[in-house]
């Protein structure tokens, strides 16, 4: 099997001839700049990786062919990156890192302690109300970098024969941008005294997103690449270690209705493709909601929140959902196991998750800052060992 036959089949809920690996797939199955480099010296292998960072917050990169090539990634990922145009707006202020982002948000990080870039300002923080503060805010518009969202394309694309697409999100979602805009505190109480701001808001978001994907469909068909991409990739956390963000009515009234209204649109113009989301934490008791609203693939299939026991996720909703993810607690074993315990850990949820398909390998979450050379290597060497059918 080449790389999309063997997604494919796992997709549809069959066994290929081994388990697919995604790593830089999406900008939520990939992995840190630092860690990227450090694993790759400890082998000997380029840590060249593309020079257009996919997610610079999150100092998340996509290696070059020639090392996904060499990692066995089943994925290739194509689509806009977080900041589109990092290089030209990015300030260096005395070792500070400062810019400032499509949706008025100011970030930063000192290049000698920080991980990642920091929020520091959110736009709509200092009104009384979001109607308020929308009156003299700028709407980001998909046509600002519609140029330079297509030039990625064009390159994206130069790779992609023999591997499972996706294409990827351009954002957050509509709850994360939206605490992202109005600042935290103020959010939740707006969800509690301000619903038709708080709906207001996610329906901004929501337009900007079909906006997005609207531009996108519309390239792979004006290309006829469309039949080359199999996943579209979208996001929103909705959950926290131990529940679920907000009320779980509340999402299931304002948050899934609106990411099912963009499933079907896309589909309307790519059906073929399978649904993947990514949402953190403790959110079992969403999932019968989400598979309703037309999900397909879940993940990071976090299974140290409440609730998200592995069996019980693979024996419940295994024949309706794809599992893409959990292969590994990135928040413990993966930084801080002994490789005897991550080789262990691996196994241990290969057995349960990989029986029948619907499995595609990767941690849970990107790959960190913090993880040692060679514990990435002691799970992707598991993988490549273990993974067979």
């Amino acid at each position: 099997m080449n790389s999309k036959e063997r997604l494919n089949t796992a997709l549809n809920h069959k066994e290929p001839d081994r388990i697919p690996y995604d790593l830089a797939g999406t900008t939520v199955t990939g992995i840190n700049k630092k860690a990227f480099v450090r694993a790759m010296e400890s082998r000997g292998l380029s840590t060249a990786y593309e020079i257009k960072e996919v997610d610079p917050i999150q100092q998340i990169v996509t290696p070059v062919e020639e090392t996904l090539i060499k990692l066995r990634s089943d994925t290739r990922r194509i689509g806009a990156r977080r900041i589109p145009d990092y290089e030209k707006i990015v300030v260096n202020n005395n070792d500070v890192l400062e810019l400032t982002d499509i949706w008025g948000c100011l970030w930063k990080m000192n290049i000698h302690n920080d991980y990642y870039f920091n929020q520091y300002s959110f736009p709509l923080e200092a009104f009384t109300s979001i109607e308020e503060g929308l009156k003299s805010y700028k709407i980001p518009s998909i046509s600002d970098h519609k140029e330079i969202i297509i030039r990625d394309l064009e390159e994206q694309v130069m790779t992609i024969d023999g591997y499972g697409v996706i294409a990827d999100r351009n954002c957050a979602g509509l709850t994360e941008t939206s605490l992202r805009l109005r600042g935290y505190q103020n959010w939740y109480i707006d969800t509690m005294t301000d619903t038709a701001g708080v709906e207001k808001l996610f329906d901004i978001i929501l337009e900007y997103k079909i906006s997005y994907w609207d531009l996108v469909t519309d390239w792979l068909i004006k290309n006829k690449l469309e039949a080359q991409v199999d996943v579209i990739s979208e996001c929103d956390d909705l959950g926290t270690q131990t529940s679920t963000l907000l009320d779980p009515d509340y999402l299931r009234k304002a948050v899934i209705p609106r990411f099912g209204a963009l499933w079907k649109h896309i589909r309307s113009r790519l059906p073929h493709v399978k649904v993947f989301m990514h949402t953190c934490g403790s959110v079992r008791e969403l999932l019968p909601d989400l598979i309703d609203a037309g999900l397909d693939i879940y993940n990071p299939v976090q299974f140290t929140a409440a609730n998200m026991e592995l069996k019980g996720l693979k024996r419940d909703f295994g024949k309706d959902l794809v599992f893409w993810g959990g292969g590994i607690n990135t928040q413990s074993t993966l930084k801080n196991g002994s490789v005897p315990e991550i080789k262990d850990e691996v196994k241990r949820i290969i057995d349960i998750m990989a029986p029948g398909g619907g499995f595609v390998y990767a941690p849970v979450h990107n790959v960190q800052e913090d993880v040692p050379p060679e514990n990435f290597w002691a799970m992707w060497e598991t993988l490549m060992e273990y993974g067979r059918y």
